[in-house]
């Protein structure tokens, strides 16, 4: 395991926190957490760090922007155990998930470009202001009200009940719930995989500020890519240093 690395050049902790704007706690945090390997003792006590010790910080510090903090720990936790298979499967599920995220950003364009505005719910269909009964929108939809009653159900749509008459009221927002959900199923998704979906528009307050959110959104996963290959690299330059 490196041993020209383990012997040549020992650090002080205060040296290999200093290398990276860290303190010298937060390196023996990592050291007793199994993301460093553990370091030697001097005579009097004190640890001594080496090269290899540095290049297990670089790829540790490298991981977490891709990754996060405790995949990042797993990783090298399982690196530094010798279960180098254990540490690759923990990167390729990292990497499934970013795959996974940009699937759903795409789902969420895909399902924002065909909504049709002009198809909301106009004066032939409303009960009274602001709402729609469940059969004129299953009619606009075509599907049928037990559907609607389903994703209901799911928590997809959520309609308002009539106070006099106890009937579903789709208002507004409702209706664009429930159209999102039609195009997402008519996509081949399947009812929990579109939850997420919908609590992304909600939280973004509707569909016009999630459009405006779509580019951050691209950037943040592009950039989490990009960290990927740098953790990737860093890891790698580990994995030599410790044959």
């Amino acid at each position: 395991m490196g041993k020209n690395l383990q012997t040549g050049g020992q650090l002080r902790p205060v040296d290999l926190a200093r290398a990276h704007g860290l303190s010298t706690q937060a390196v023996r945090n990592y050291e007793e957490a199994g993301i460093l390997p553990t370091a030697d003792r001097t005579p009097s006590g004190y640890r001594a760090y080496t090269p290899l010790h540095a290049a297990a910080l670089r790829a540790f510090l490298a991981l977490l922007p891709g990754h996060g903090h405790p995949t990042a720990t797993s990783i090298m936790r399982a690196v530094n155990r010798g279960a180098a298979e254990e540490a690759f499967r923990l990167i390729d599920e990292s990497h499934a998930q970013l795959l996974d995220d940009r699937r759903t950003l795409r789902a969420v364009e895909g399902a924002l470009r065909d909504l049709d505005p002009t198809t909301a719910p106009g004066p032939a269909a409303p009960p009274g202001p602001g709402g729609t009964f469940i059969g004129p929108l299953a009619r606009q939809l075509g599907i049928r009200p037990a559907t609607l009653r389903a994703w209901e159900h799911a928590g997809l749509v959520r309609p308002r009940r009539d106070p006099r008459t106890g009937y579903r009221v789709y208002d507004g927002t409702a209706v664009r719930d429930a159209r999102m959900t039609h195009q997402l199923r008519r996509g081949g998704y399947l009812l929990e995989q579109i939850a997420p979906l919908i609590d992304q528009v909600r939280a973004a307050g509707g569909t016009e500020p999630l459009e405006s959110a779509l580019g951050e959104w691209h950037r943040r996963l592009s950039a989490r890519g990009r960290a990927m290959l740098t953790g990737a690299a860093e890891l790698e330059a580990y994995l030599r240093v410790r044959e």
